[in-house]
């Protein structure tokens, strides 16, 4: 079995990575999940979180939002809605993804569309403080 595999993260605005990697951790919606060389194949959904690498280059993390990865014994591709390497990502970004969030939740009509909208917040606010933004600063308004 190879040691690596190819792996690129690219959003609507750019290709962020595009390297070879030995262990992508995904934020995936029903879970977090670690793929590796040999993974068998699939595709999730993601959800707000941390994307983690780790390569012969090293380890990094990217904040990622929603979209999907899909995996193959050879690699991984995750296509985010939104991505930013964690060192852009500030309490200011945070707050106006969270802002957009809570106004989905605001406009859901159906109980379905409500869970999904109040995940979606809870799921961003928990990201800023697991990358270490101010757990303090009002993000969420019930």
């Amino acid at each position: 079995m190879a040691d690596t595999m190819d792996f690129a993260l690219v959003s609507p605005e750019r290709s962020l990575v595009s390297a070879p990697m030995s262990e992508v951790q995904i934020p995936g919606a029903e879970g977090d999940l670690t793929a590796m060389p040999g993974h068998a194949p699939m595709i999730t959904t993601l959800r707000p979180g941390l994307l983690h690498i780790k390569g012969p280059q090293g380890e990094d993390d990217y904040v990622v939002t929603g979209g999907f990865a899909e995996i193959s014994p050879e690699g991984v591709t995750v296509l985010a809605e939104r991505a930013l390497h964690q060192t852009e990502m500030t309490q200011e970004i945070l707050n106006d993804w969270v802002a957009e969030a809570r106004k989905v939740w605001e406009d859901a009509s159906d109980d379905n569309a409500v869970a999904h909208a109040a995940k979606l917040l809870a799921d961003m606010v928990a990201m800023g403080t697991h990358i270490g933004l101010d757990p303090d600063h009002s993000n969420y308004v019930g």
